[in-house]
C-alpha cells in the first residue's frame, strides 16, 4: 500500500529569493535512512519562524487554526525529515504534536548531503498542489 500525502513544501529564505522542495520527494529520498530518536524541545527550529517566511504571509487566526488542525491529524508514526544541520525540512506539525503532547522522542531521519530544491526563487502560491 502507497501512502498518499497532500502535495506539499518546504520552503527556505536563500540569496537566490525563496526556494521549495517537494515534501513528496524529500520522502522518497530519504526512506532508507537510519530512524534515529531525537528530543523535539532541541530542534532550534522551534523557536524561529517556519511557516510565514513569504513576505506577503500573514499569520492570521484562519491561518493559524489551519495548521492546528494540520497539528492534531498528523501522525506521528511517522519520521520527521531534518536536512544535514538539523533543520526540519518535513514534519513541524508532528513536532507541534510531540511538543503539546508533552512526548520527549520522536522518530526522525536526516540527510547527510541536503538535495537540491526543486523550485528556487518561487512563491508558494505558485507551486503545483496536485
Amino acid at each position: 500500500m502507497t501512502l498518499q500525502i497532500r502535495p506539499q513544501y518546504h520552503f527556505r529564505k536563500t540569496g537566490s529569493g525563496l526556494a521549495a522542495w517537494d515534501v513528496r520527494r524529500l520522502i522518497e529520498l530519504s526512506k532508507d535512512f537510519p530512524v534515529k530518536k531525537i528530543d523535539p524541545r532541541t530542534l532550534e527550529d522551534i523557536h524561529k519562524p517556519h511557516w510565514y517566511l513569504e513576505e506577503d504571509a500573514v499569520p492570521s487566526p484562519a491561518s493559524i487554526v489551519d495548521h492546528f488542525r494540520l497539528i492534531q491529524e498528523c501522525d506521528l508514526a511517522f519520521p520527521i525529515i531534518l536536512d544535514a544541520q538539523g533543520r526540519v525540512m518535513d514534519g513541524m506539525h508532528r513536532v507541534c504534536k510531540a511538543l503539546l503532547e508533552d512526548i520527549k522522542e520522536i522518530d526522525a531521519v536526516q540527510f547527510t548531503t541536503d538535495p537540491d530544491p526543486d523550485f528556487i526563487n518561487c512563491h508558494p502560491d505558485k507551486l503545483p498542489y496536485d
